[in-house]
């Protein structure tokens, strides 16, 4: 049977493989990240207790993904990968056992927070390193990654609900305990999953120098450059809501941690509409243009959205500020690894996820400080006005990206479709 044009990526099975298990996997971890969230609330009443949890989670985006970059063009990338999820469900194992053993405190959530991240920190980037080798030919790498974004972003939408309807009904135990099991998934699927046996090509290089390349590449390059600076400004400040989103459901809508799986949800629903759209795509030409007025739309819905005085308008201000800034975060990434060269695509991965989630720790820790000094409304109203900053000086350099990037795509013989 004749697949669609914008799921002409799945009649593949490694990469129908990949998209099942990691989907399941990371439906698992939004429903414990939900009961984790809400927990440390609970059990501590502070904003600023939310925001070093999600600091703890995402930091090691920060520091530690370039070189993870580095040792996974040397490494077998699906080894990593099977290390990593390993890691990912003891985590969950062991927090299990501190919810039935009674012993459950706060800071144990940020300790737990700061080992899945360092799992997280090589994970991301190796998921985004193995599409490739997932299919036979470049051309049909621009929908595995657009359709591998909308799956993890689906996961955004379903996760948070399940996870809010779960913590909910029958406690944040079956929480840690439903992750545990979904994480068997991605694990049963790279074992069945068959790539070329990995042959690293710069294992004599050092690891500084290695790095060095991959940062020569990615912003030695004006497009690039400007994309994944404004990505990394956008995720500072439009990625930081989900840190105070506890703060919203409780106190701004009265609500309960359904409240909280509901907002979240409707920000994954979003995004999974941004990935449908960029799915649906032809080719990579007109991106830059995309990730310029997408930061701007959602920040000034983010905006909008911590204003909003009903959770029935705020719904849909968190909708469109998670689907243009996904829209932000995947055009980037589409474009980077559509341009690569293979030997980098590590590198260039562990940059485009160090700009992405990266940034994020930051923004959550920050925004978590600015929000106990200043209350969590202002303090989100302030990002999004500096998302929106951004997002104007990137629009007003688009031409000269535009010039700098039209030379490659015609050396790379992409097809003219949308404008650049």
């Amino acid at each position: 049977m004749k697949l669609p044009h914008s799921l002409r990526a799945l009649q593949h099975r490694n990469f129908r493989l990949f998209i099942l298990g990691q989907g399941t996997s990371q439906i698992g971890n939004w429903v414990q990240l939900i009961a984790t969230s809400w927990l440390v609330y609970s059990l501590s009443g502070s904003t600023l207790m939310l925001g070093l949890a999600a600091f703890a989670l995402q930091i090691p985006m920060l520091l530690i993904t370039p070189f993870a970059g580095v040792l996974i063009d040397r490494l077998d990338v699906k080894r990593v990968l099977y290390a990593t999820n390993t890691l990912a469900m003891l985590q969950a194992l062991v927090m299990l056992g501190l919810m039935l053993s009674g012993h459950m405190a706060a800071w144990h959530i940020v300790v737990g927070n700061l080992v899945l991240g360092l799992g997280n920190a090589f994970d991301a980037p190796a998921r985004q390193s193995l599409i490739s080798k997932l299919l036979p030919n470049r051309q049909e790498l621009t929908n595995a990654i657009a359709l591998n974004s909308t799956v993890m972003n689906g996961a955004r939408f379903i996760g948070p609900m399940l996870g809010g309807l779960v913590t909910a009904s029958l406690g944040e135990v079956w929480s840690f305990a439903l992750n545990c099991v979904m994480r068997l998934a991605v694990l049963f699927a790279l074992k069945a999953t068959h790539i070329a046996i990995h042959v690293s090509r710069h294992a004599h290089a050092g690891i500084l120098n290695q790095l060095m390349a991959g940062l020569d590449y990615a912003y030695g390059f004006f497009p690039s450059r400007c994309a994944l600076l404004l990505l990394a400004i956008s995720s500072f400040c439009l990625q930081s809501y989900g840190s105070l989103m506890p703060w919203f459901a409780s106190q701004r809508f009265q609500g309960d941690s359904k409240t909280l799986g509901l907002l979240l949800s409707s920000a994954g629903l979003g995004a999974v509409c941004g990935m449908l759209y960029l799915a649906s795509r032809t080719n990579i030409r007109g991106l830059f243009k995309v990730i310029g007025w997408s930061a701007g739309v959602a920040s000034v819905s983010l905006v909008a959205f911590s204003f909003a005085p009903s959770l029935w308008l705020a719904l849909p201000m968190l909708f469109v500020s998670a689907l243009s800034m996904m829209l932000t975060a995947a055009s980037t990434n589409t474009v980077l690894q559509s341009i690569v060269p293979d030997e980098l695509r590590g590198r260039v991965a562990a940059l485009y996820v160090m700009s992405f989630l990266g940034m994020s720790p930051i923004g959550s820790l920050t925004s978590g400080w600015l929000a106990h000094e200043i209350g969590s409304q202002y303090a989100l109203a302030l990002f999004g006005a500096v998302g929106l900053m951004a997002a104007l000086v990137y629009a007003r350099h688009f031409e000269q990206i535009r010039a700098n990037i039209l030379p490659l795509y015609q050396s790379l013989e992409i097809p003219q479709h949308d404008h650049s």
